[in-house]
């Protein structure tokens, strides 16, 4: 091999995590490679987006102009046949105090379009993008990561050296052990997901047409994502237990899955699976849901589907993955500048990283929990009463240490029962709101008045308020930790930011 070309960051992986980590460093005069397995645009599952990363991330980014104008279908909340009652509701964006207003909307996007337009932008952003260049292993130097070995578009391995490695290169990573931990998997949810795409298919009454609907039936639950005015993605999320029935006939299962839950059967009753073209084939995702157990060590750190991934019932993939991306180029930019010590800096990478991941899980197996009409393997697996001690302790260690103010969730003989009281706090506060058609007003606001739901919008909404209002000052979330610059792009400790109000 030549000798290694140079760089001050190498990132991995151009789907939403990278893009946004390499865009955010070379936006602070760093030279950044990113090097992916593959051409763009390319196919990716993962359509439903947050409010967070459309108006906090993208802003950031600089592109929200351009996600705006791709035209892709609106969604101002999900819409659930979850739980006892039989008739759908909502979780509308609009209904938290911090995300209303002209921004209290998201996206469904072709992750095509939407991952090649974040990818563009990093390249404009100074990026120095190679596709076609899968990334074979990390090079180290002594107990450092120092680079890695890749594969260029002609077949040829070569050799890049930088300070940093940013991981994002999804659930397939070569490089995720490099970081000297190992990838934990979740005993709870044990999903996979059988899915497909469909032309014709019916939309939820206005407004929420372009809401997810997520819809549950007695072996797992089922999306429903309207991708255009006529393209509909739908998936069948069942237990691990189906991968024989699922490997033997993919479509037959999907089919039969849609017939067993009357809201969705009854959508696609006028619709056709598309069968050819890039979404003409039914396709598969396993490995819900897991974490490494090691977010990061001298040199790399890993960014989205690398470091972890949860079921994706609350559209959670892209979200974690560009907030990864987001927390990562914080972290690289302050010690690239000598500003603060690499442990010190990434220490607040992993705590917020794990702190997002746990409250997440908290919520949805809170959200798994609720689900009381069925009583089939599926649901029964996944009562938060029924965990398994496995469970816990796996999901003890992935968070030991995130943030010191929840001890409960770092002990397991009192997980099931904070879990249990966060389903019954969530399922009452459902029943309180009532059906998608009760008007907006005060009984809506229910489900945020519930801890469970509060703890998942918190750092949320603190990315999207700093997208919208620019330069903003906030307070650590991880006690003695540390606190985004005005710019959000580094780090800083408390006591250096601005007053409040002046920044």
């Amino acid at each position: 091999m030549s000798v290694p070309e140079q760089f001050d960051v190498i990132v991995v992986g151009g789907g939403p995590a990278g893009s946004t980590a390499a865009t955010l460093i070379a936006d602070q005069g760093h030279r950044v490679v990113l090097v992916d397995k593959q051409s763009f645009p390319r196919y990716q599952i993962g359509e439903s987006l947050l409010p967070a990363t459309v108006h906090g991330v993208c802003r950031l980014l600089g592109v929200e102009d351009e996600v705006r104008a791709a035209g892709f279908t609106v969604k101002r909340g999900g819409s659930f046949r979850w739980g006892t009652s039989p008739e759908p509701w909502n979780f509308l964006f609009a209904l938290s105090p911090e995300l209303s207003g002209p921004t209290s909307y998201a996206y469904q996007v072709d992750r095509m379009t939407f991952d090649h337009l974040l990818l563009k932008n990093a390249a404009r952003h100074g990026v120095d993008v190679r596709e076609e260049s899968p990334a074979l292993a990390a090079v180290t130097d002594g107990e450092r990561v120092s680079g890695i070995r890749y594969t260029d578009p002609g077949g040829r391995e070569r050799e890049l050296a930088a300070r940093w490695v940013v991981d994002a290169s999804g659930n397939g990573s070569r490089l995720h052990a490099a970081a000297g931990g190992r990838r934990q998997y979740s005993e709870f949810f044990q999903n996979l997901a059988v899915f497909g795409y469909f032309e014709g298919g019916g939309r939820l009454p206005a407004p929420d047409s372009g809401n997810i609907l997520c819809a549950a039936f007695d072996e797992g639950w089922l999306w429903y994502i309207p991708l255009s005015d006529t393209l509909t993605s739908v998936g069948a999320v069942l237990n691990r237990g189906q991968a024989a029935r699922i490997s033997a006939d993919r479509e037959r299962t999907l089919m039969e899955s849609i017939q067993r839950c009357a809201i969705v059967r009854d959508m696609l009753g006028g619709a056709v699976r598309v069968t050819e073209g890039t979404y003409g084939e039914i396709r598969v995702r396993k490995d819900y849901s897991y974490a490494d157990t090691r977010f990061w060590a001298p040199g790399i750190a890993l960014a989205g589907d690398a470091a972890c991934f949860i079921d994706p019932v609350f559209s959670t993939g892209v979200h974690l993955a560009t907030y990864g991306g987001l927390l990562a180029a914080r972290s690289v930019n302050s010690v690239l500048a000598g500003e603060l010590p690499e442990e010190r800096a990434f220490g607040e990478f992993e705590a917020r990283y794990r702190r997002e991941y746990a409250v997440f899980y908290e919520f949805l197996a809170a959200f798994y929990d609720m689900q009381q009409h069925e009583d089939s393997y599926f649901w029964k697996a996944r009562k938060v009463t029924n965990m398994r001690a496995g469970d816990m302790e796996a999901f003890t260690t992935l968070v030991a240490g995130a943030y010191s103010a929840e001890a409960a969730l770092v002990r397991p003989d009192t997980l099931a029962e904070r879990f249990s009281a966060s389903s019954a706090d969530l399922a009452g506060a459902v029943e309180r709101t009532g059906a998608a058609r009760t008007p907006s007003g005060e009984r809506m606001t229910e489900l945020f008045r519930a801890p469970v739901v509060a703890d998942v919008m918190t750092e949320m909404n603190q990315i999207q308020r700093r997208g919208v209002g620019g330069a903003i000052t906030e307070p650590p979330l991880i006690e003695g930790g540390l606190v985004p610059s005005p710019d959000g792009r580094r780090w800083i400790e408390p006591d250096t930011a601005p007053a409040a109000g002046t920044a």
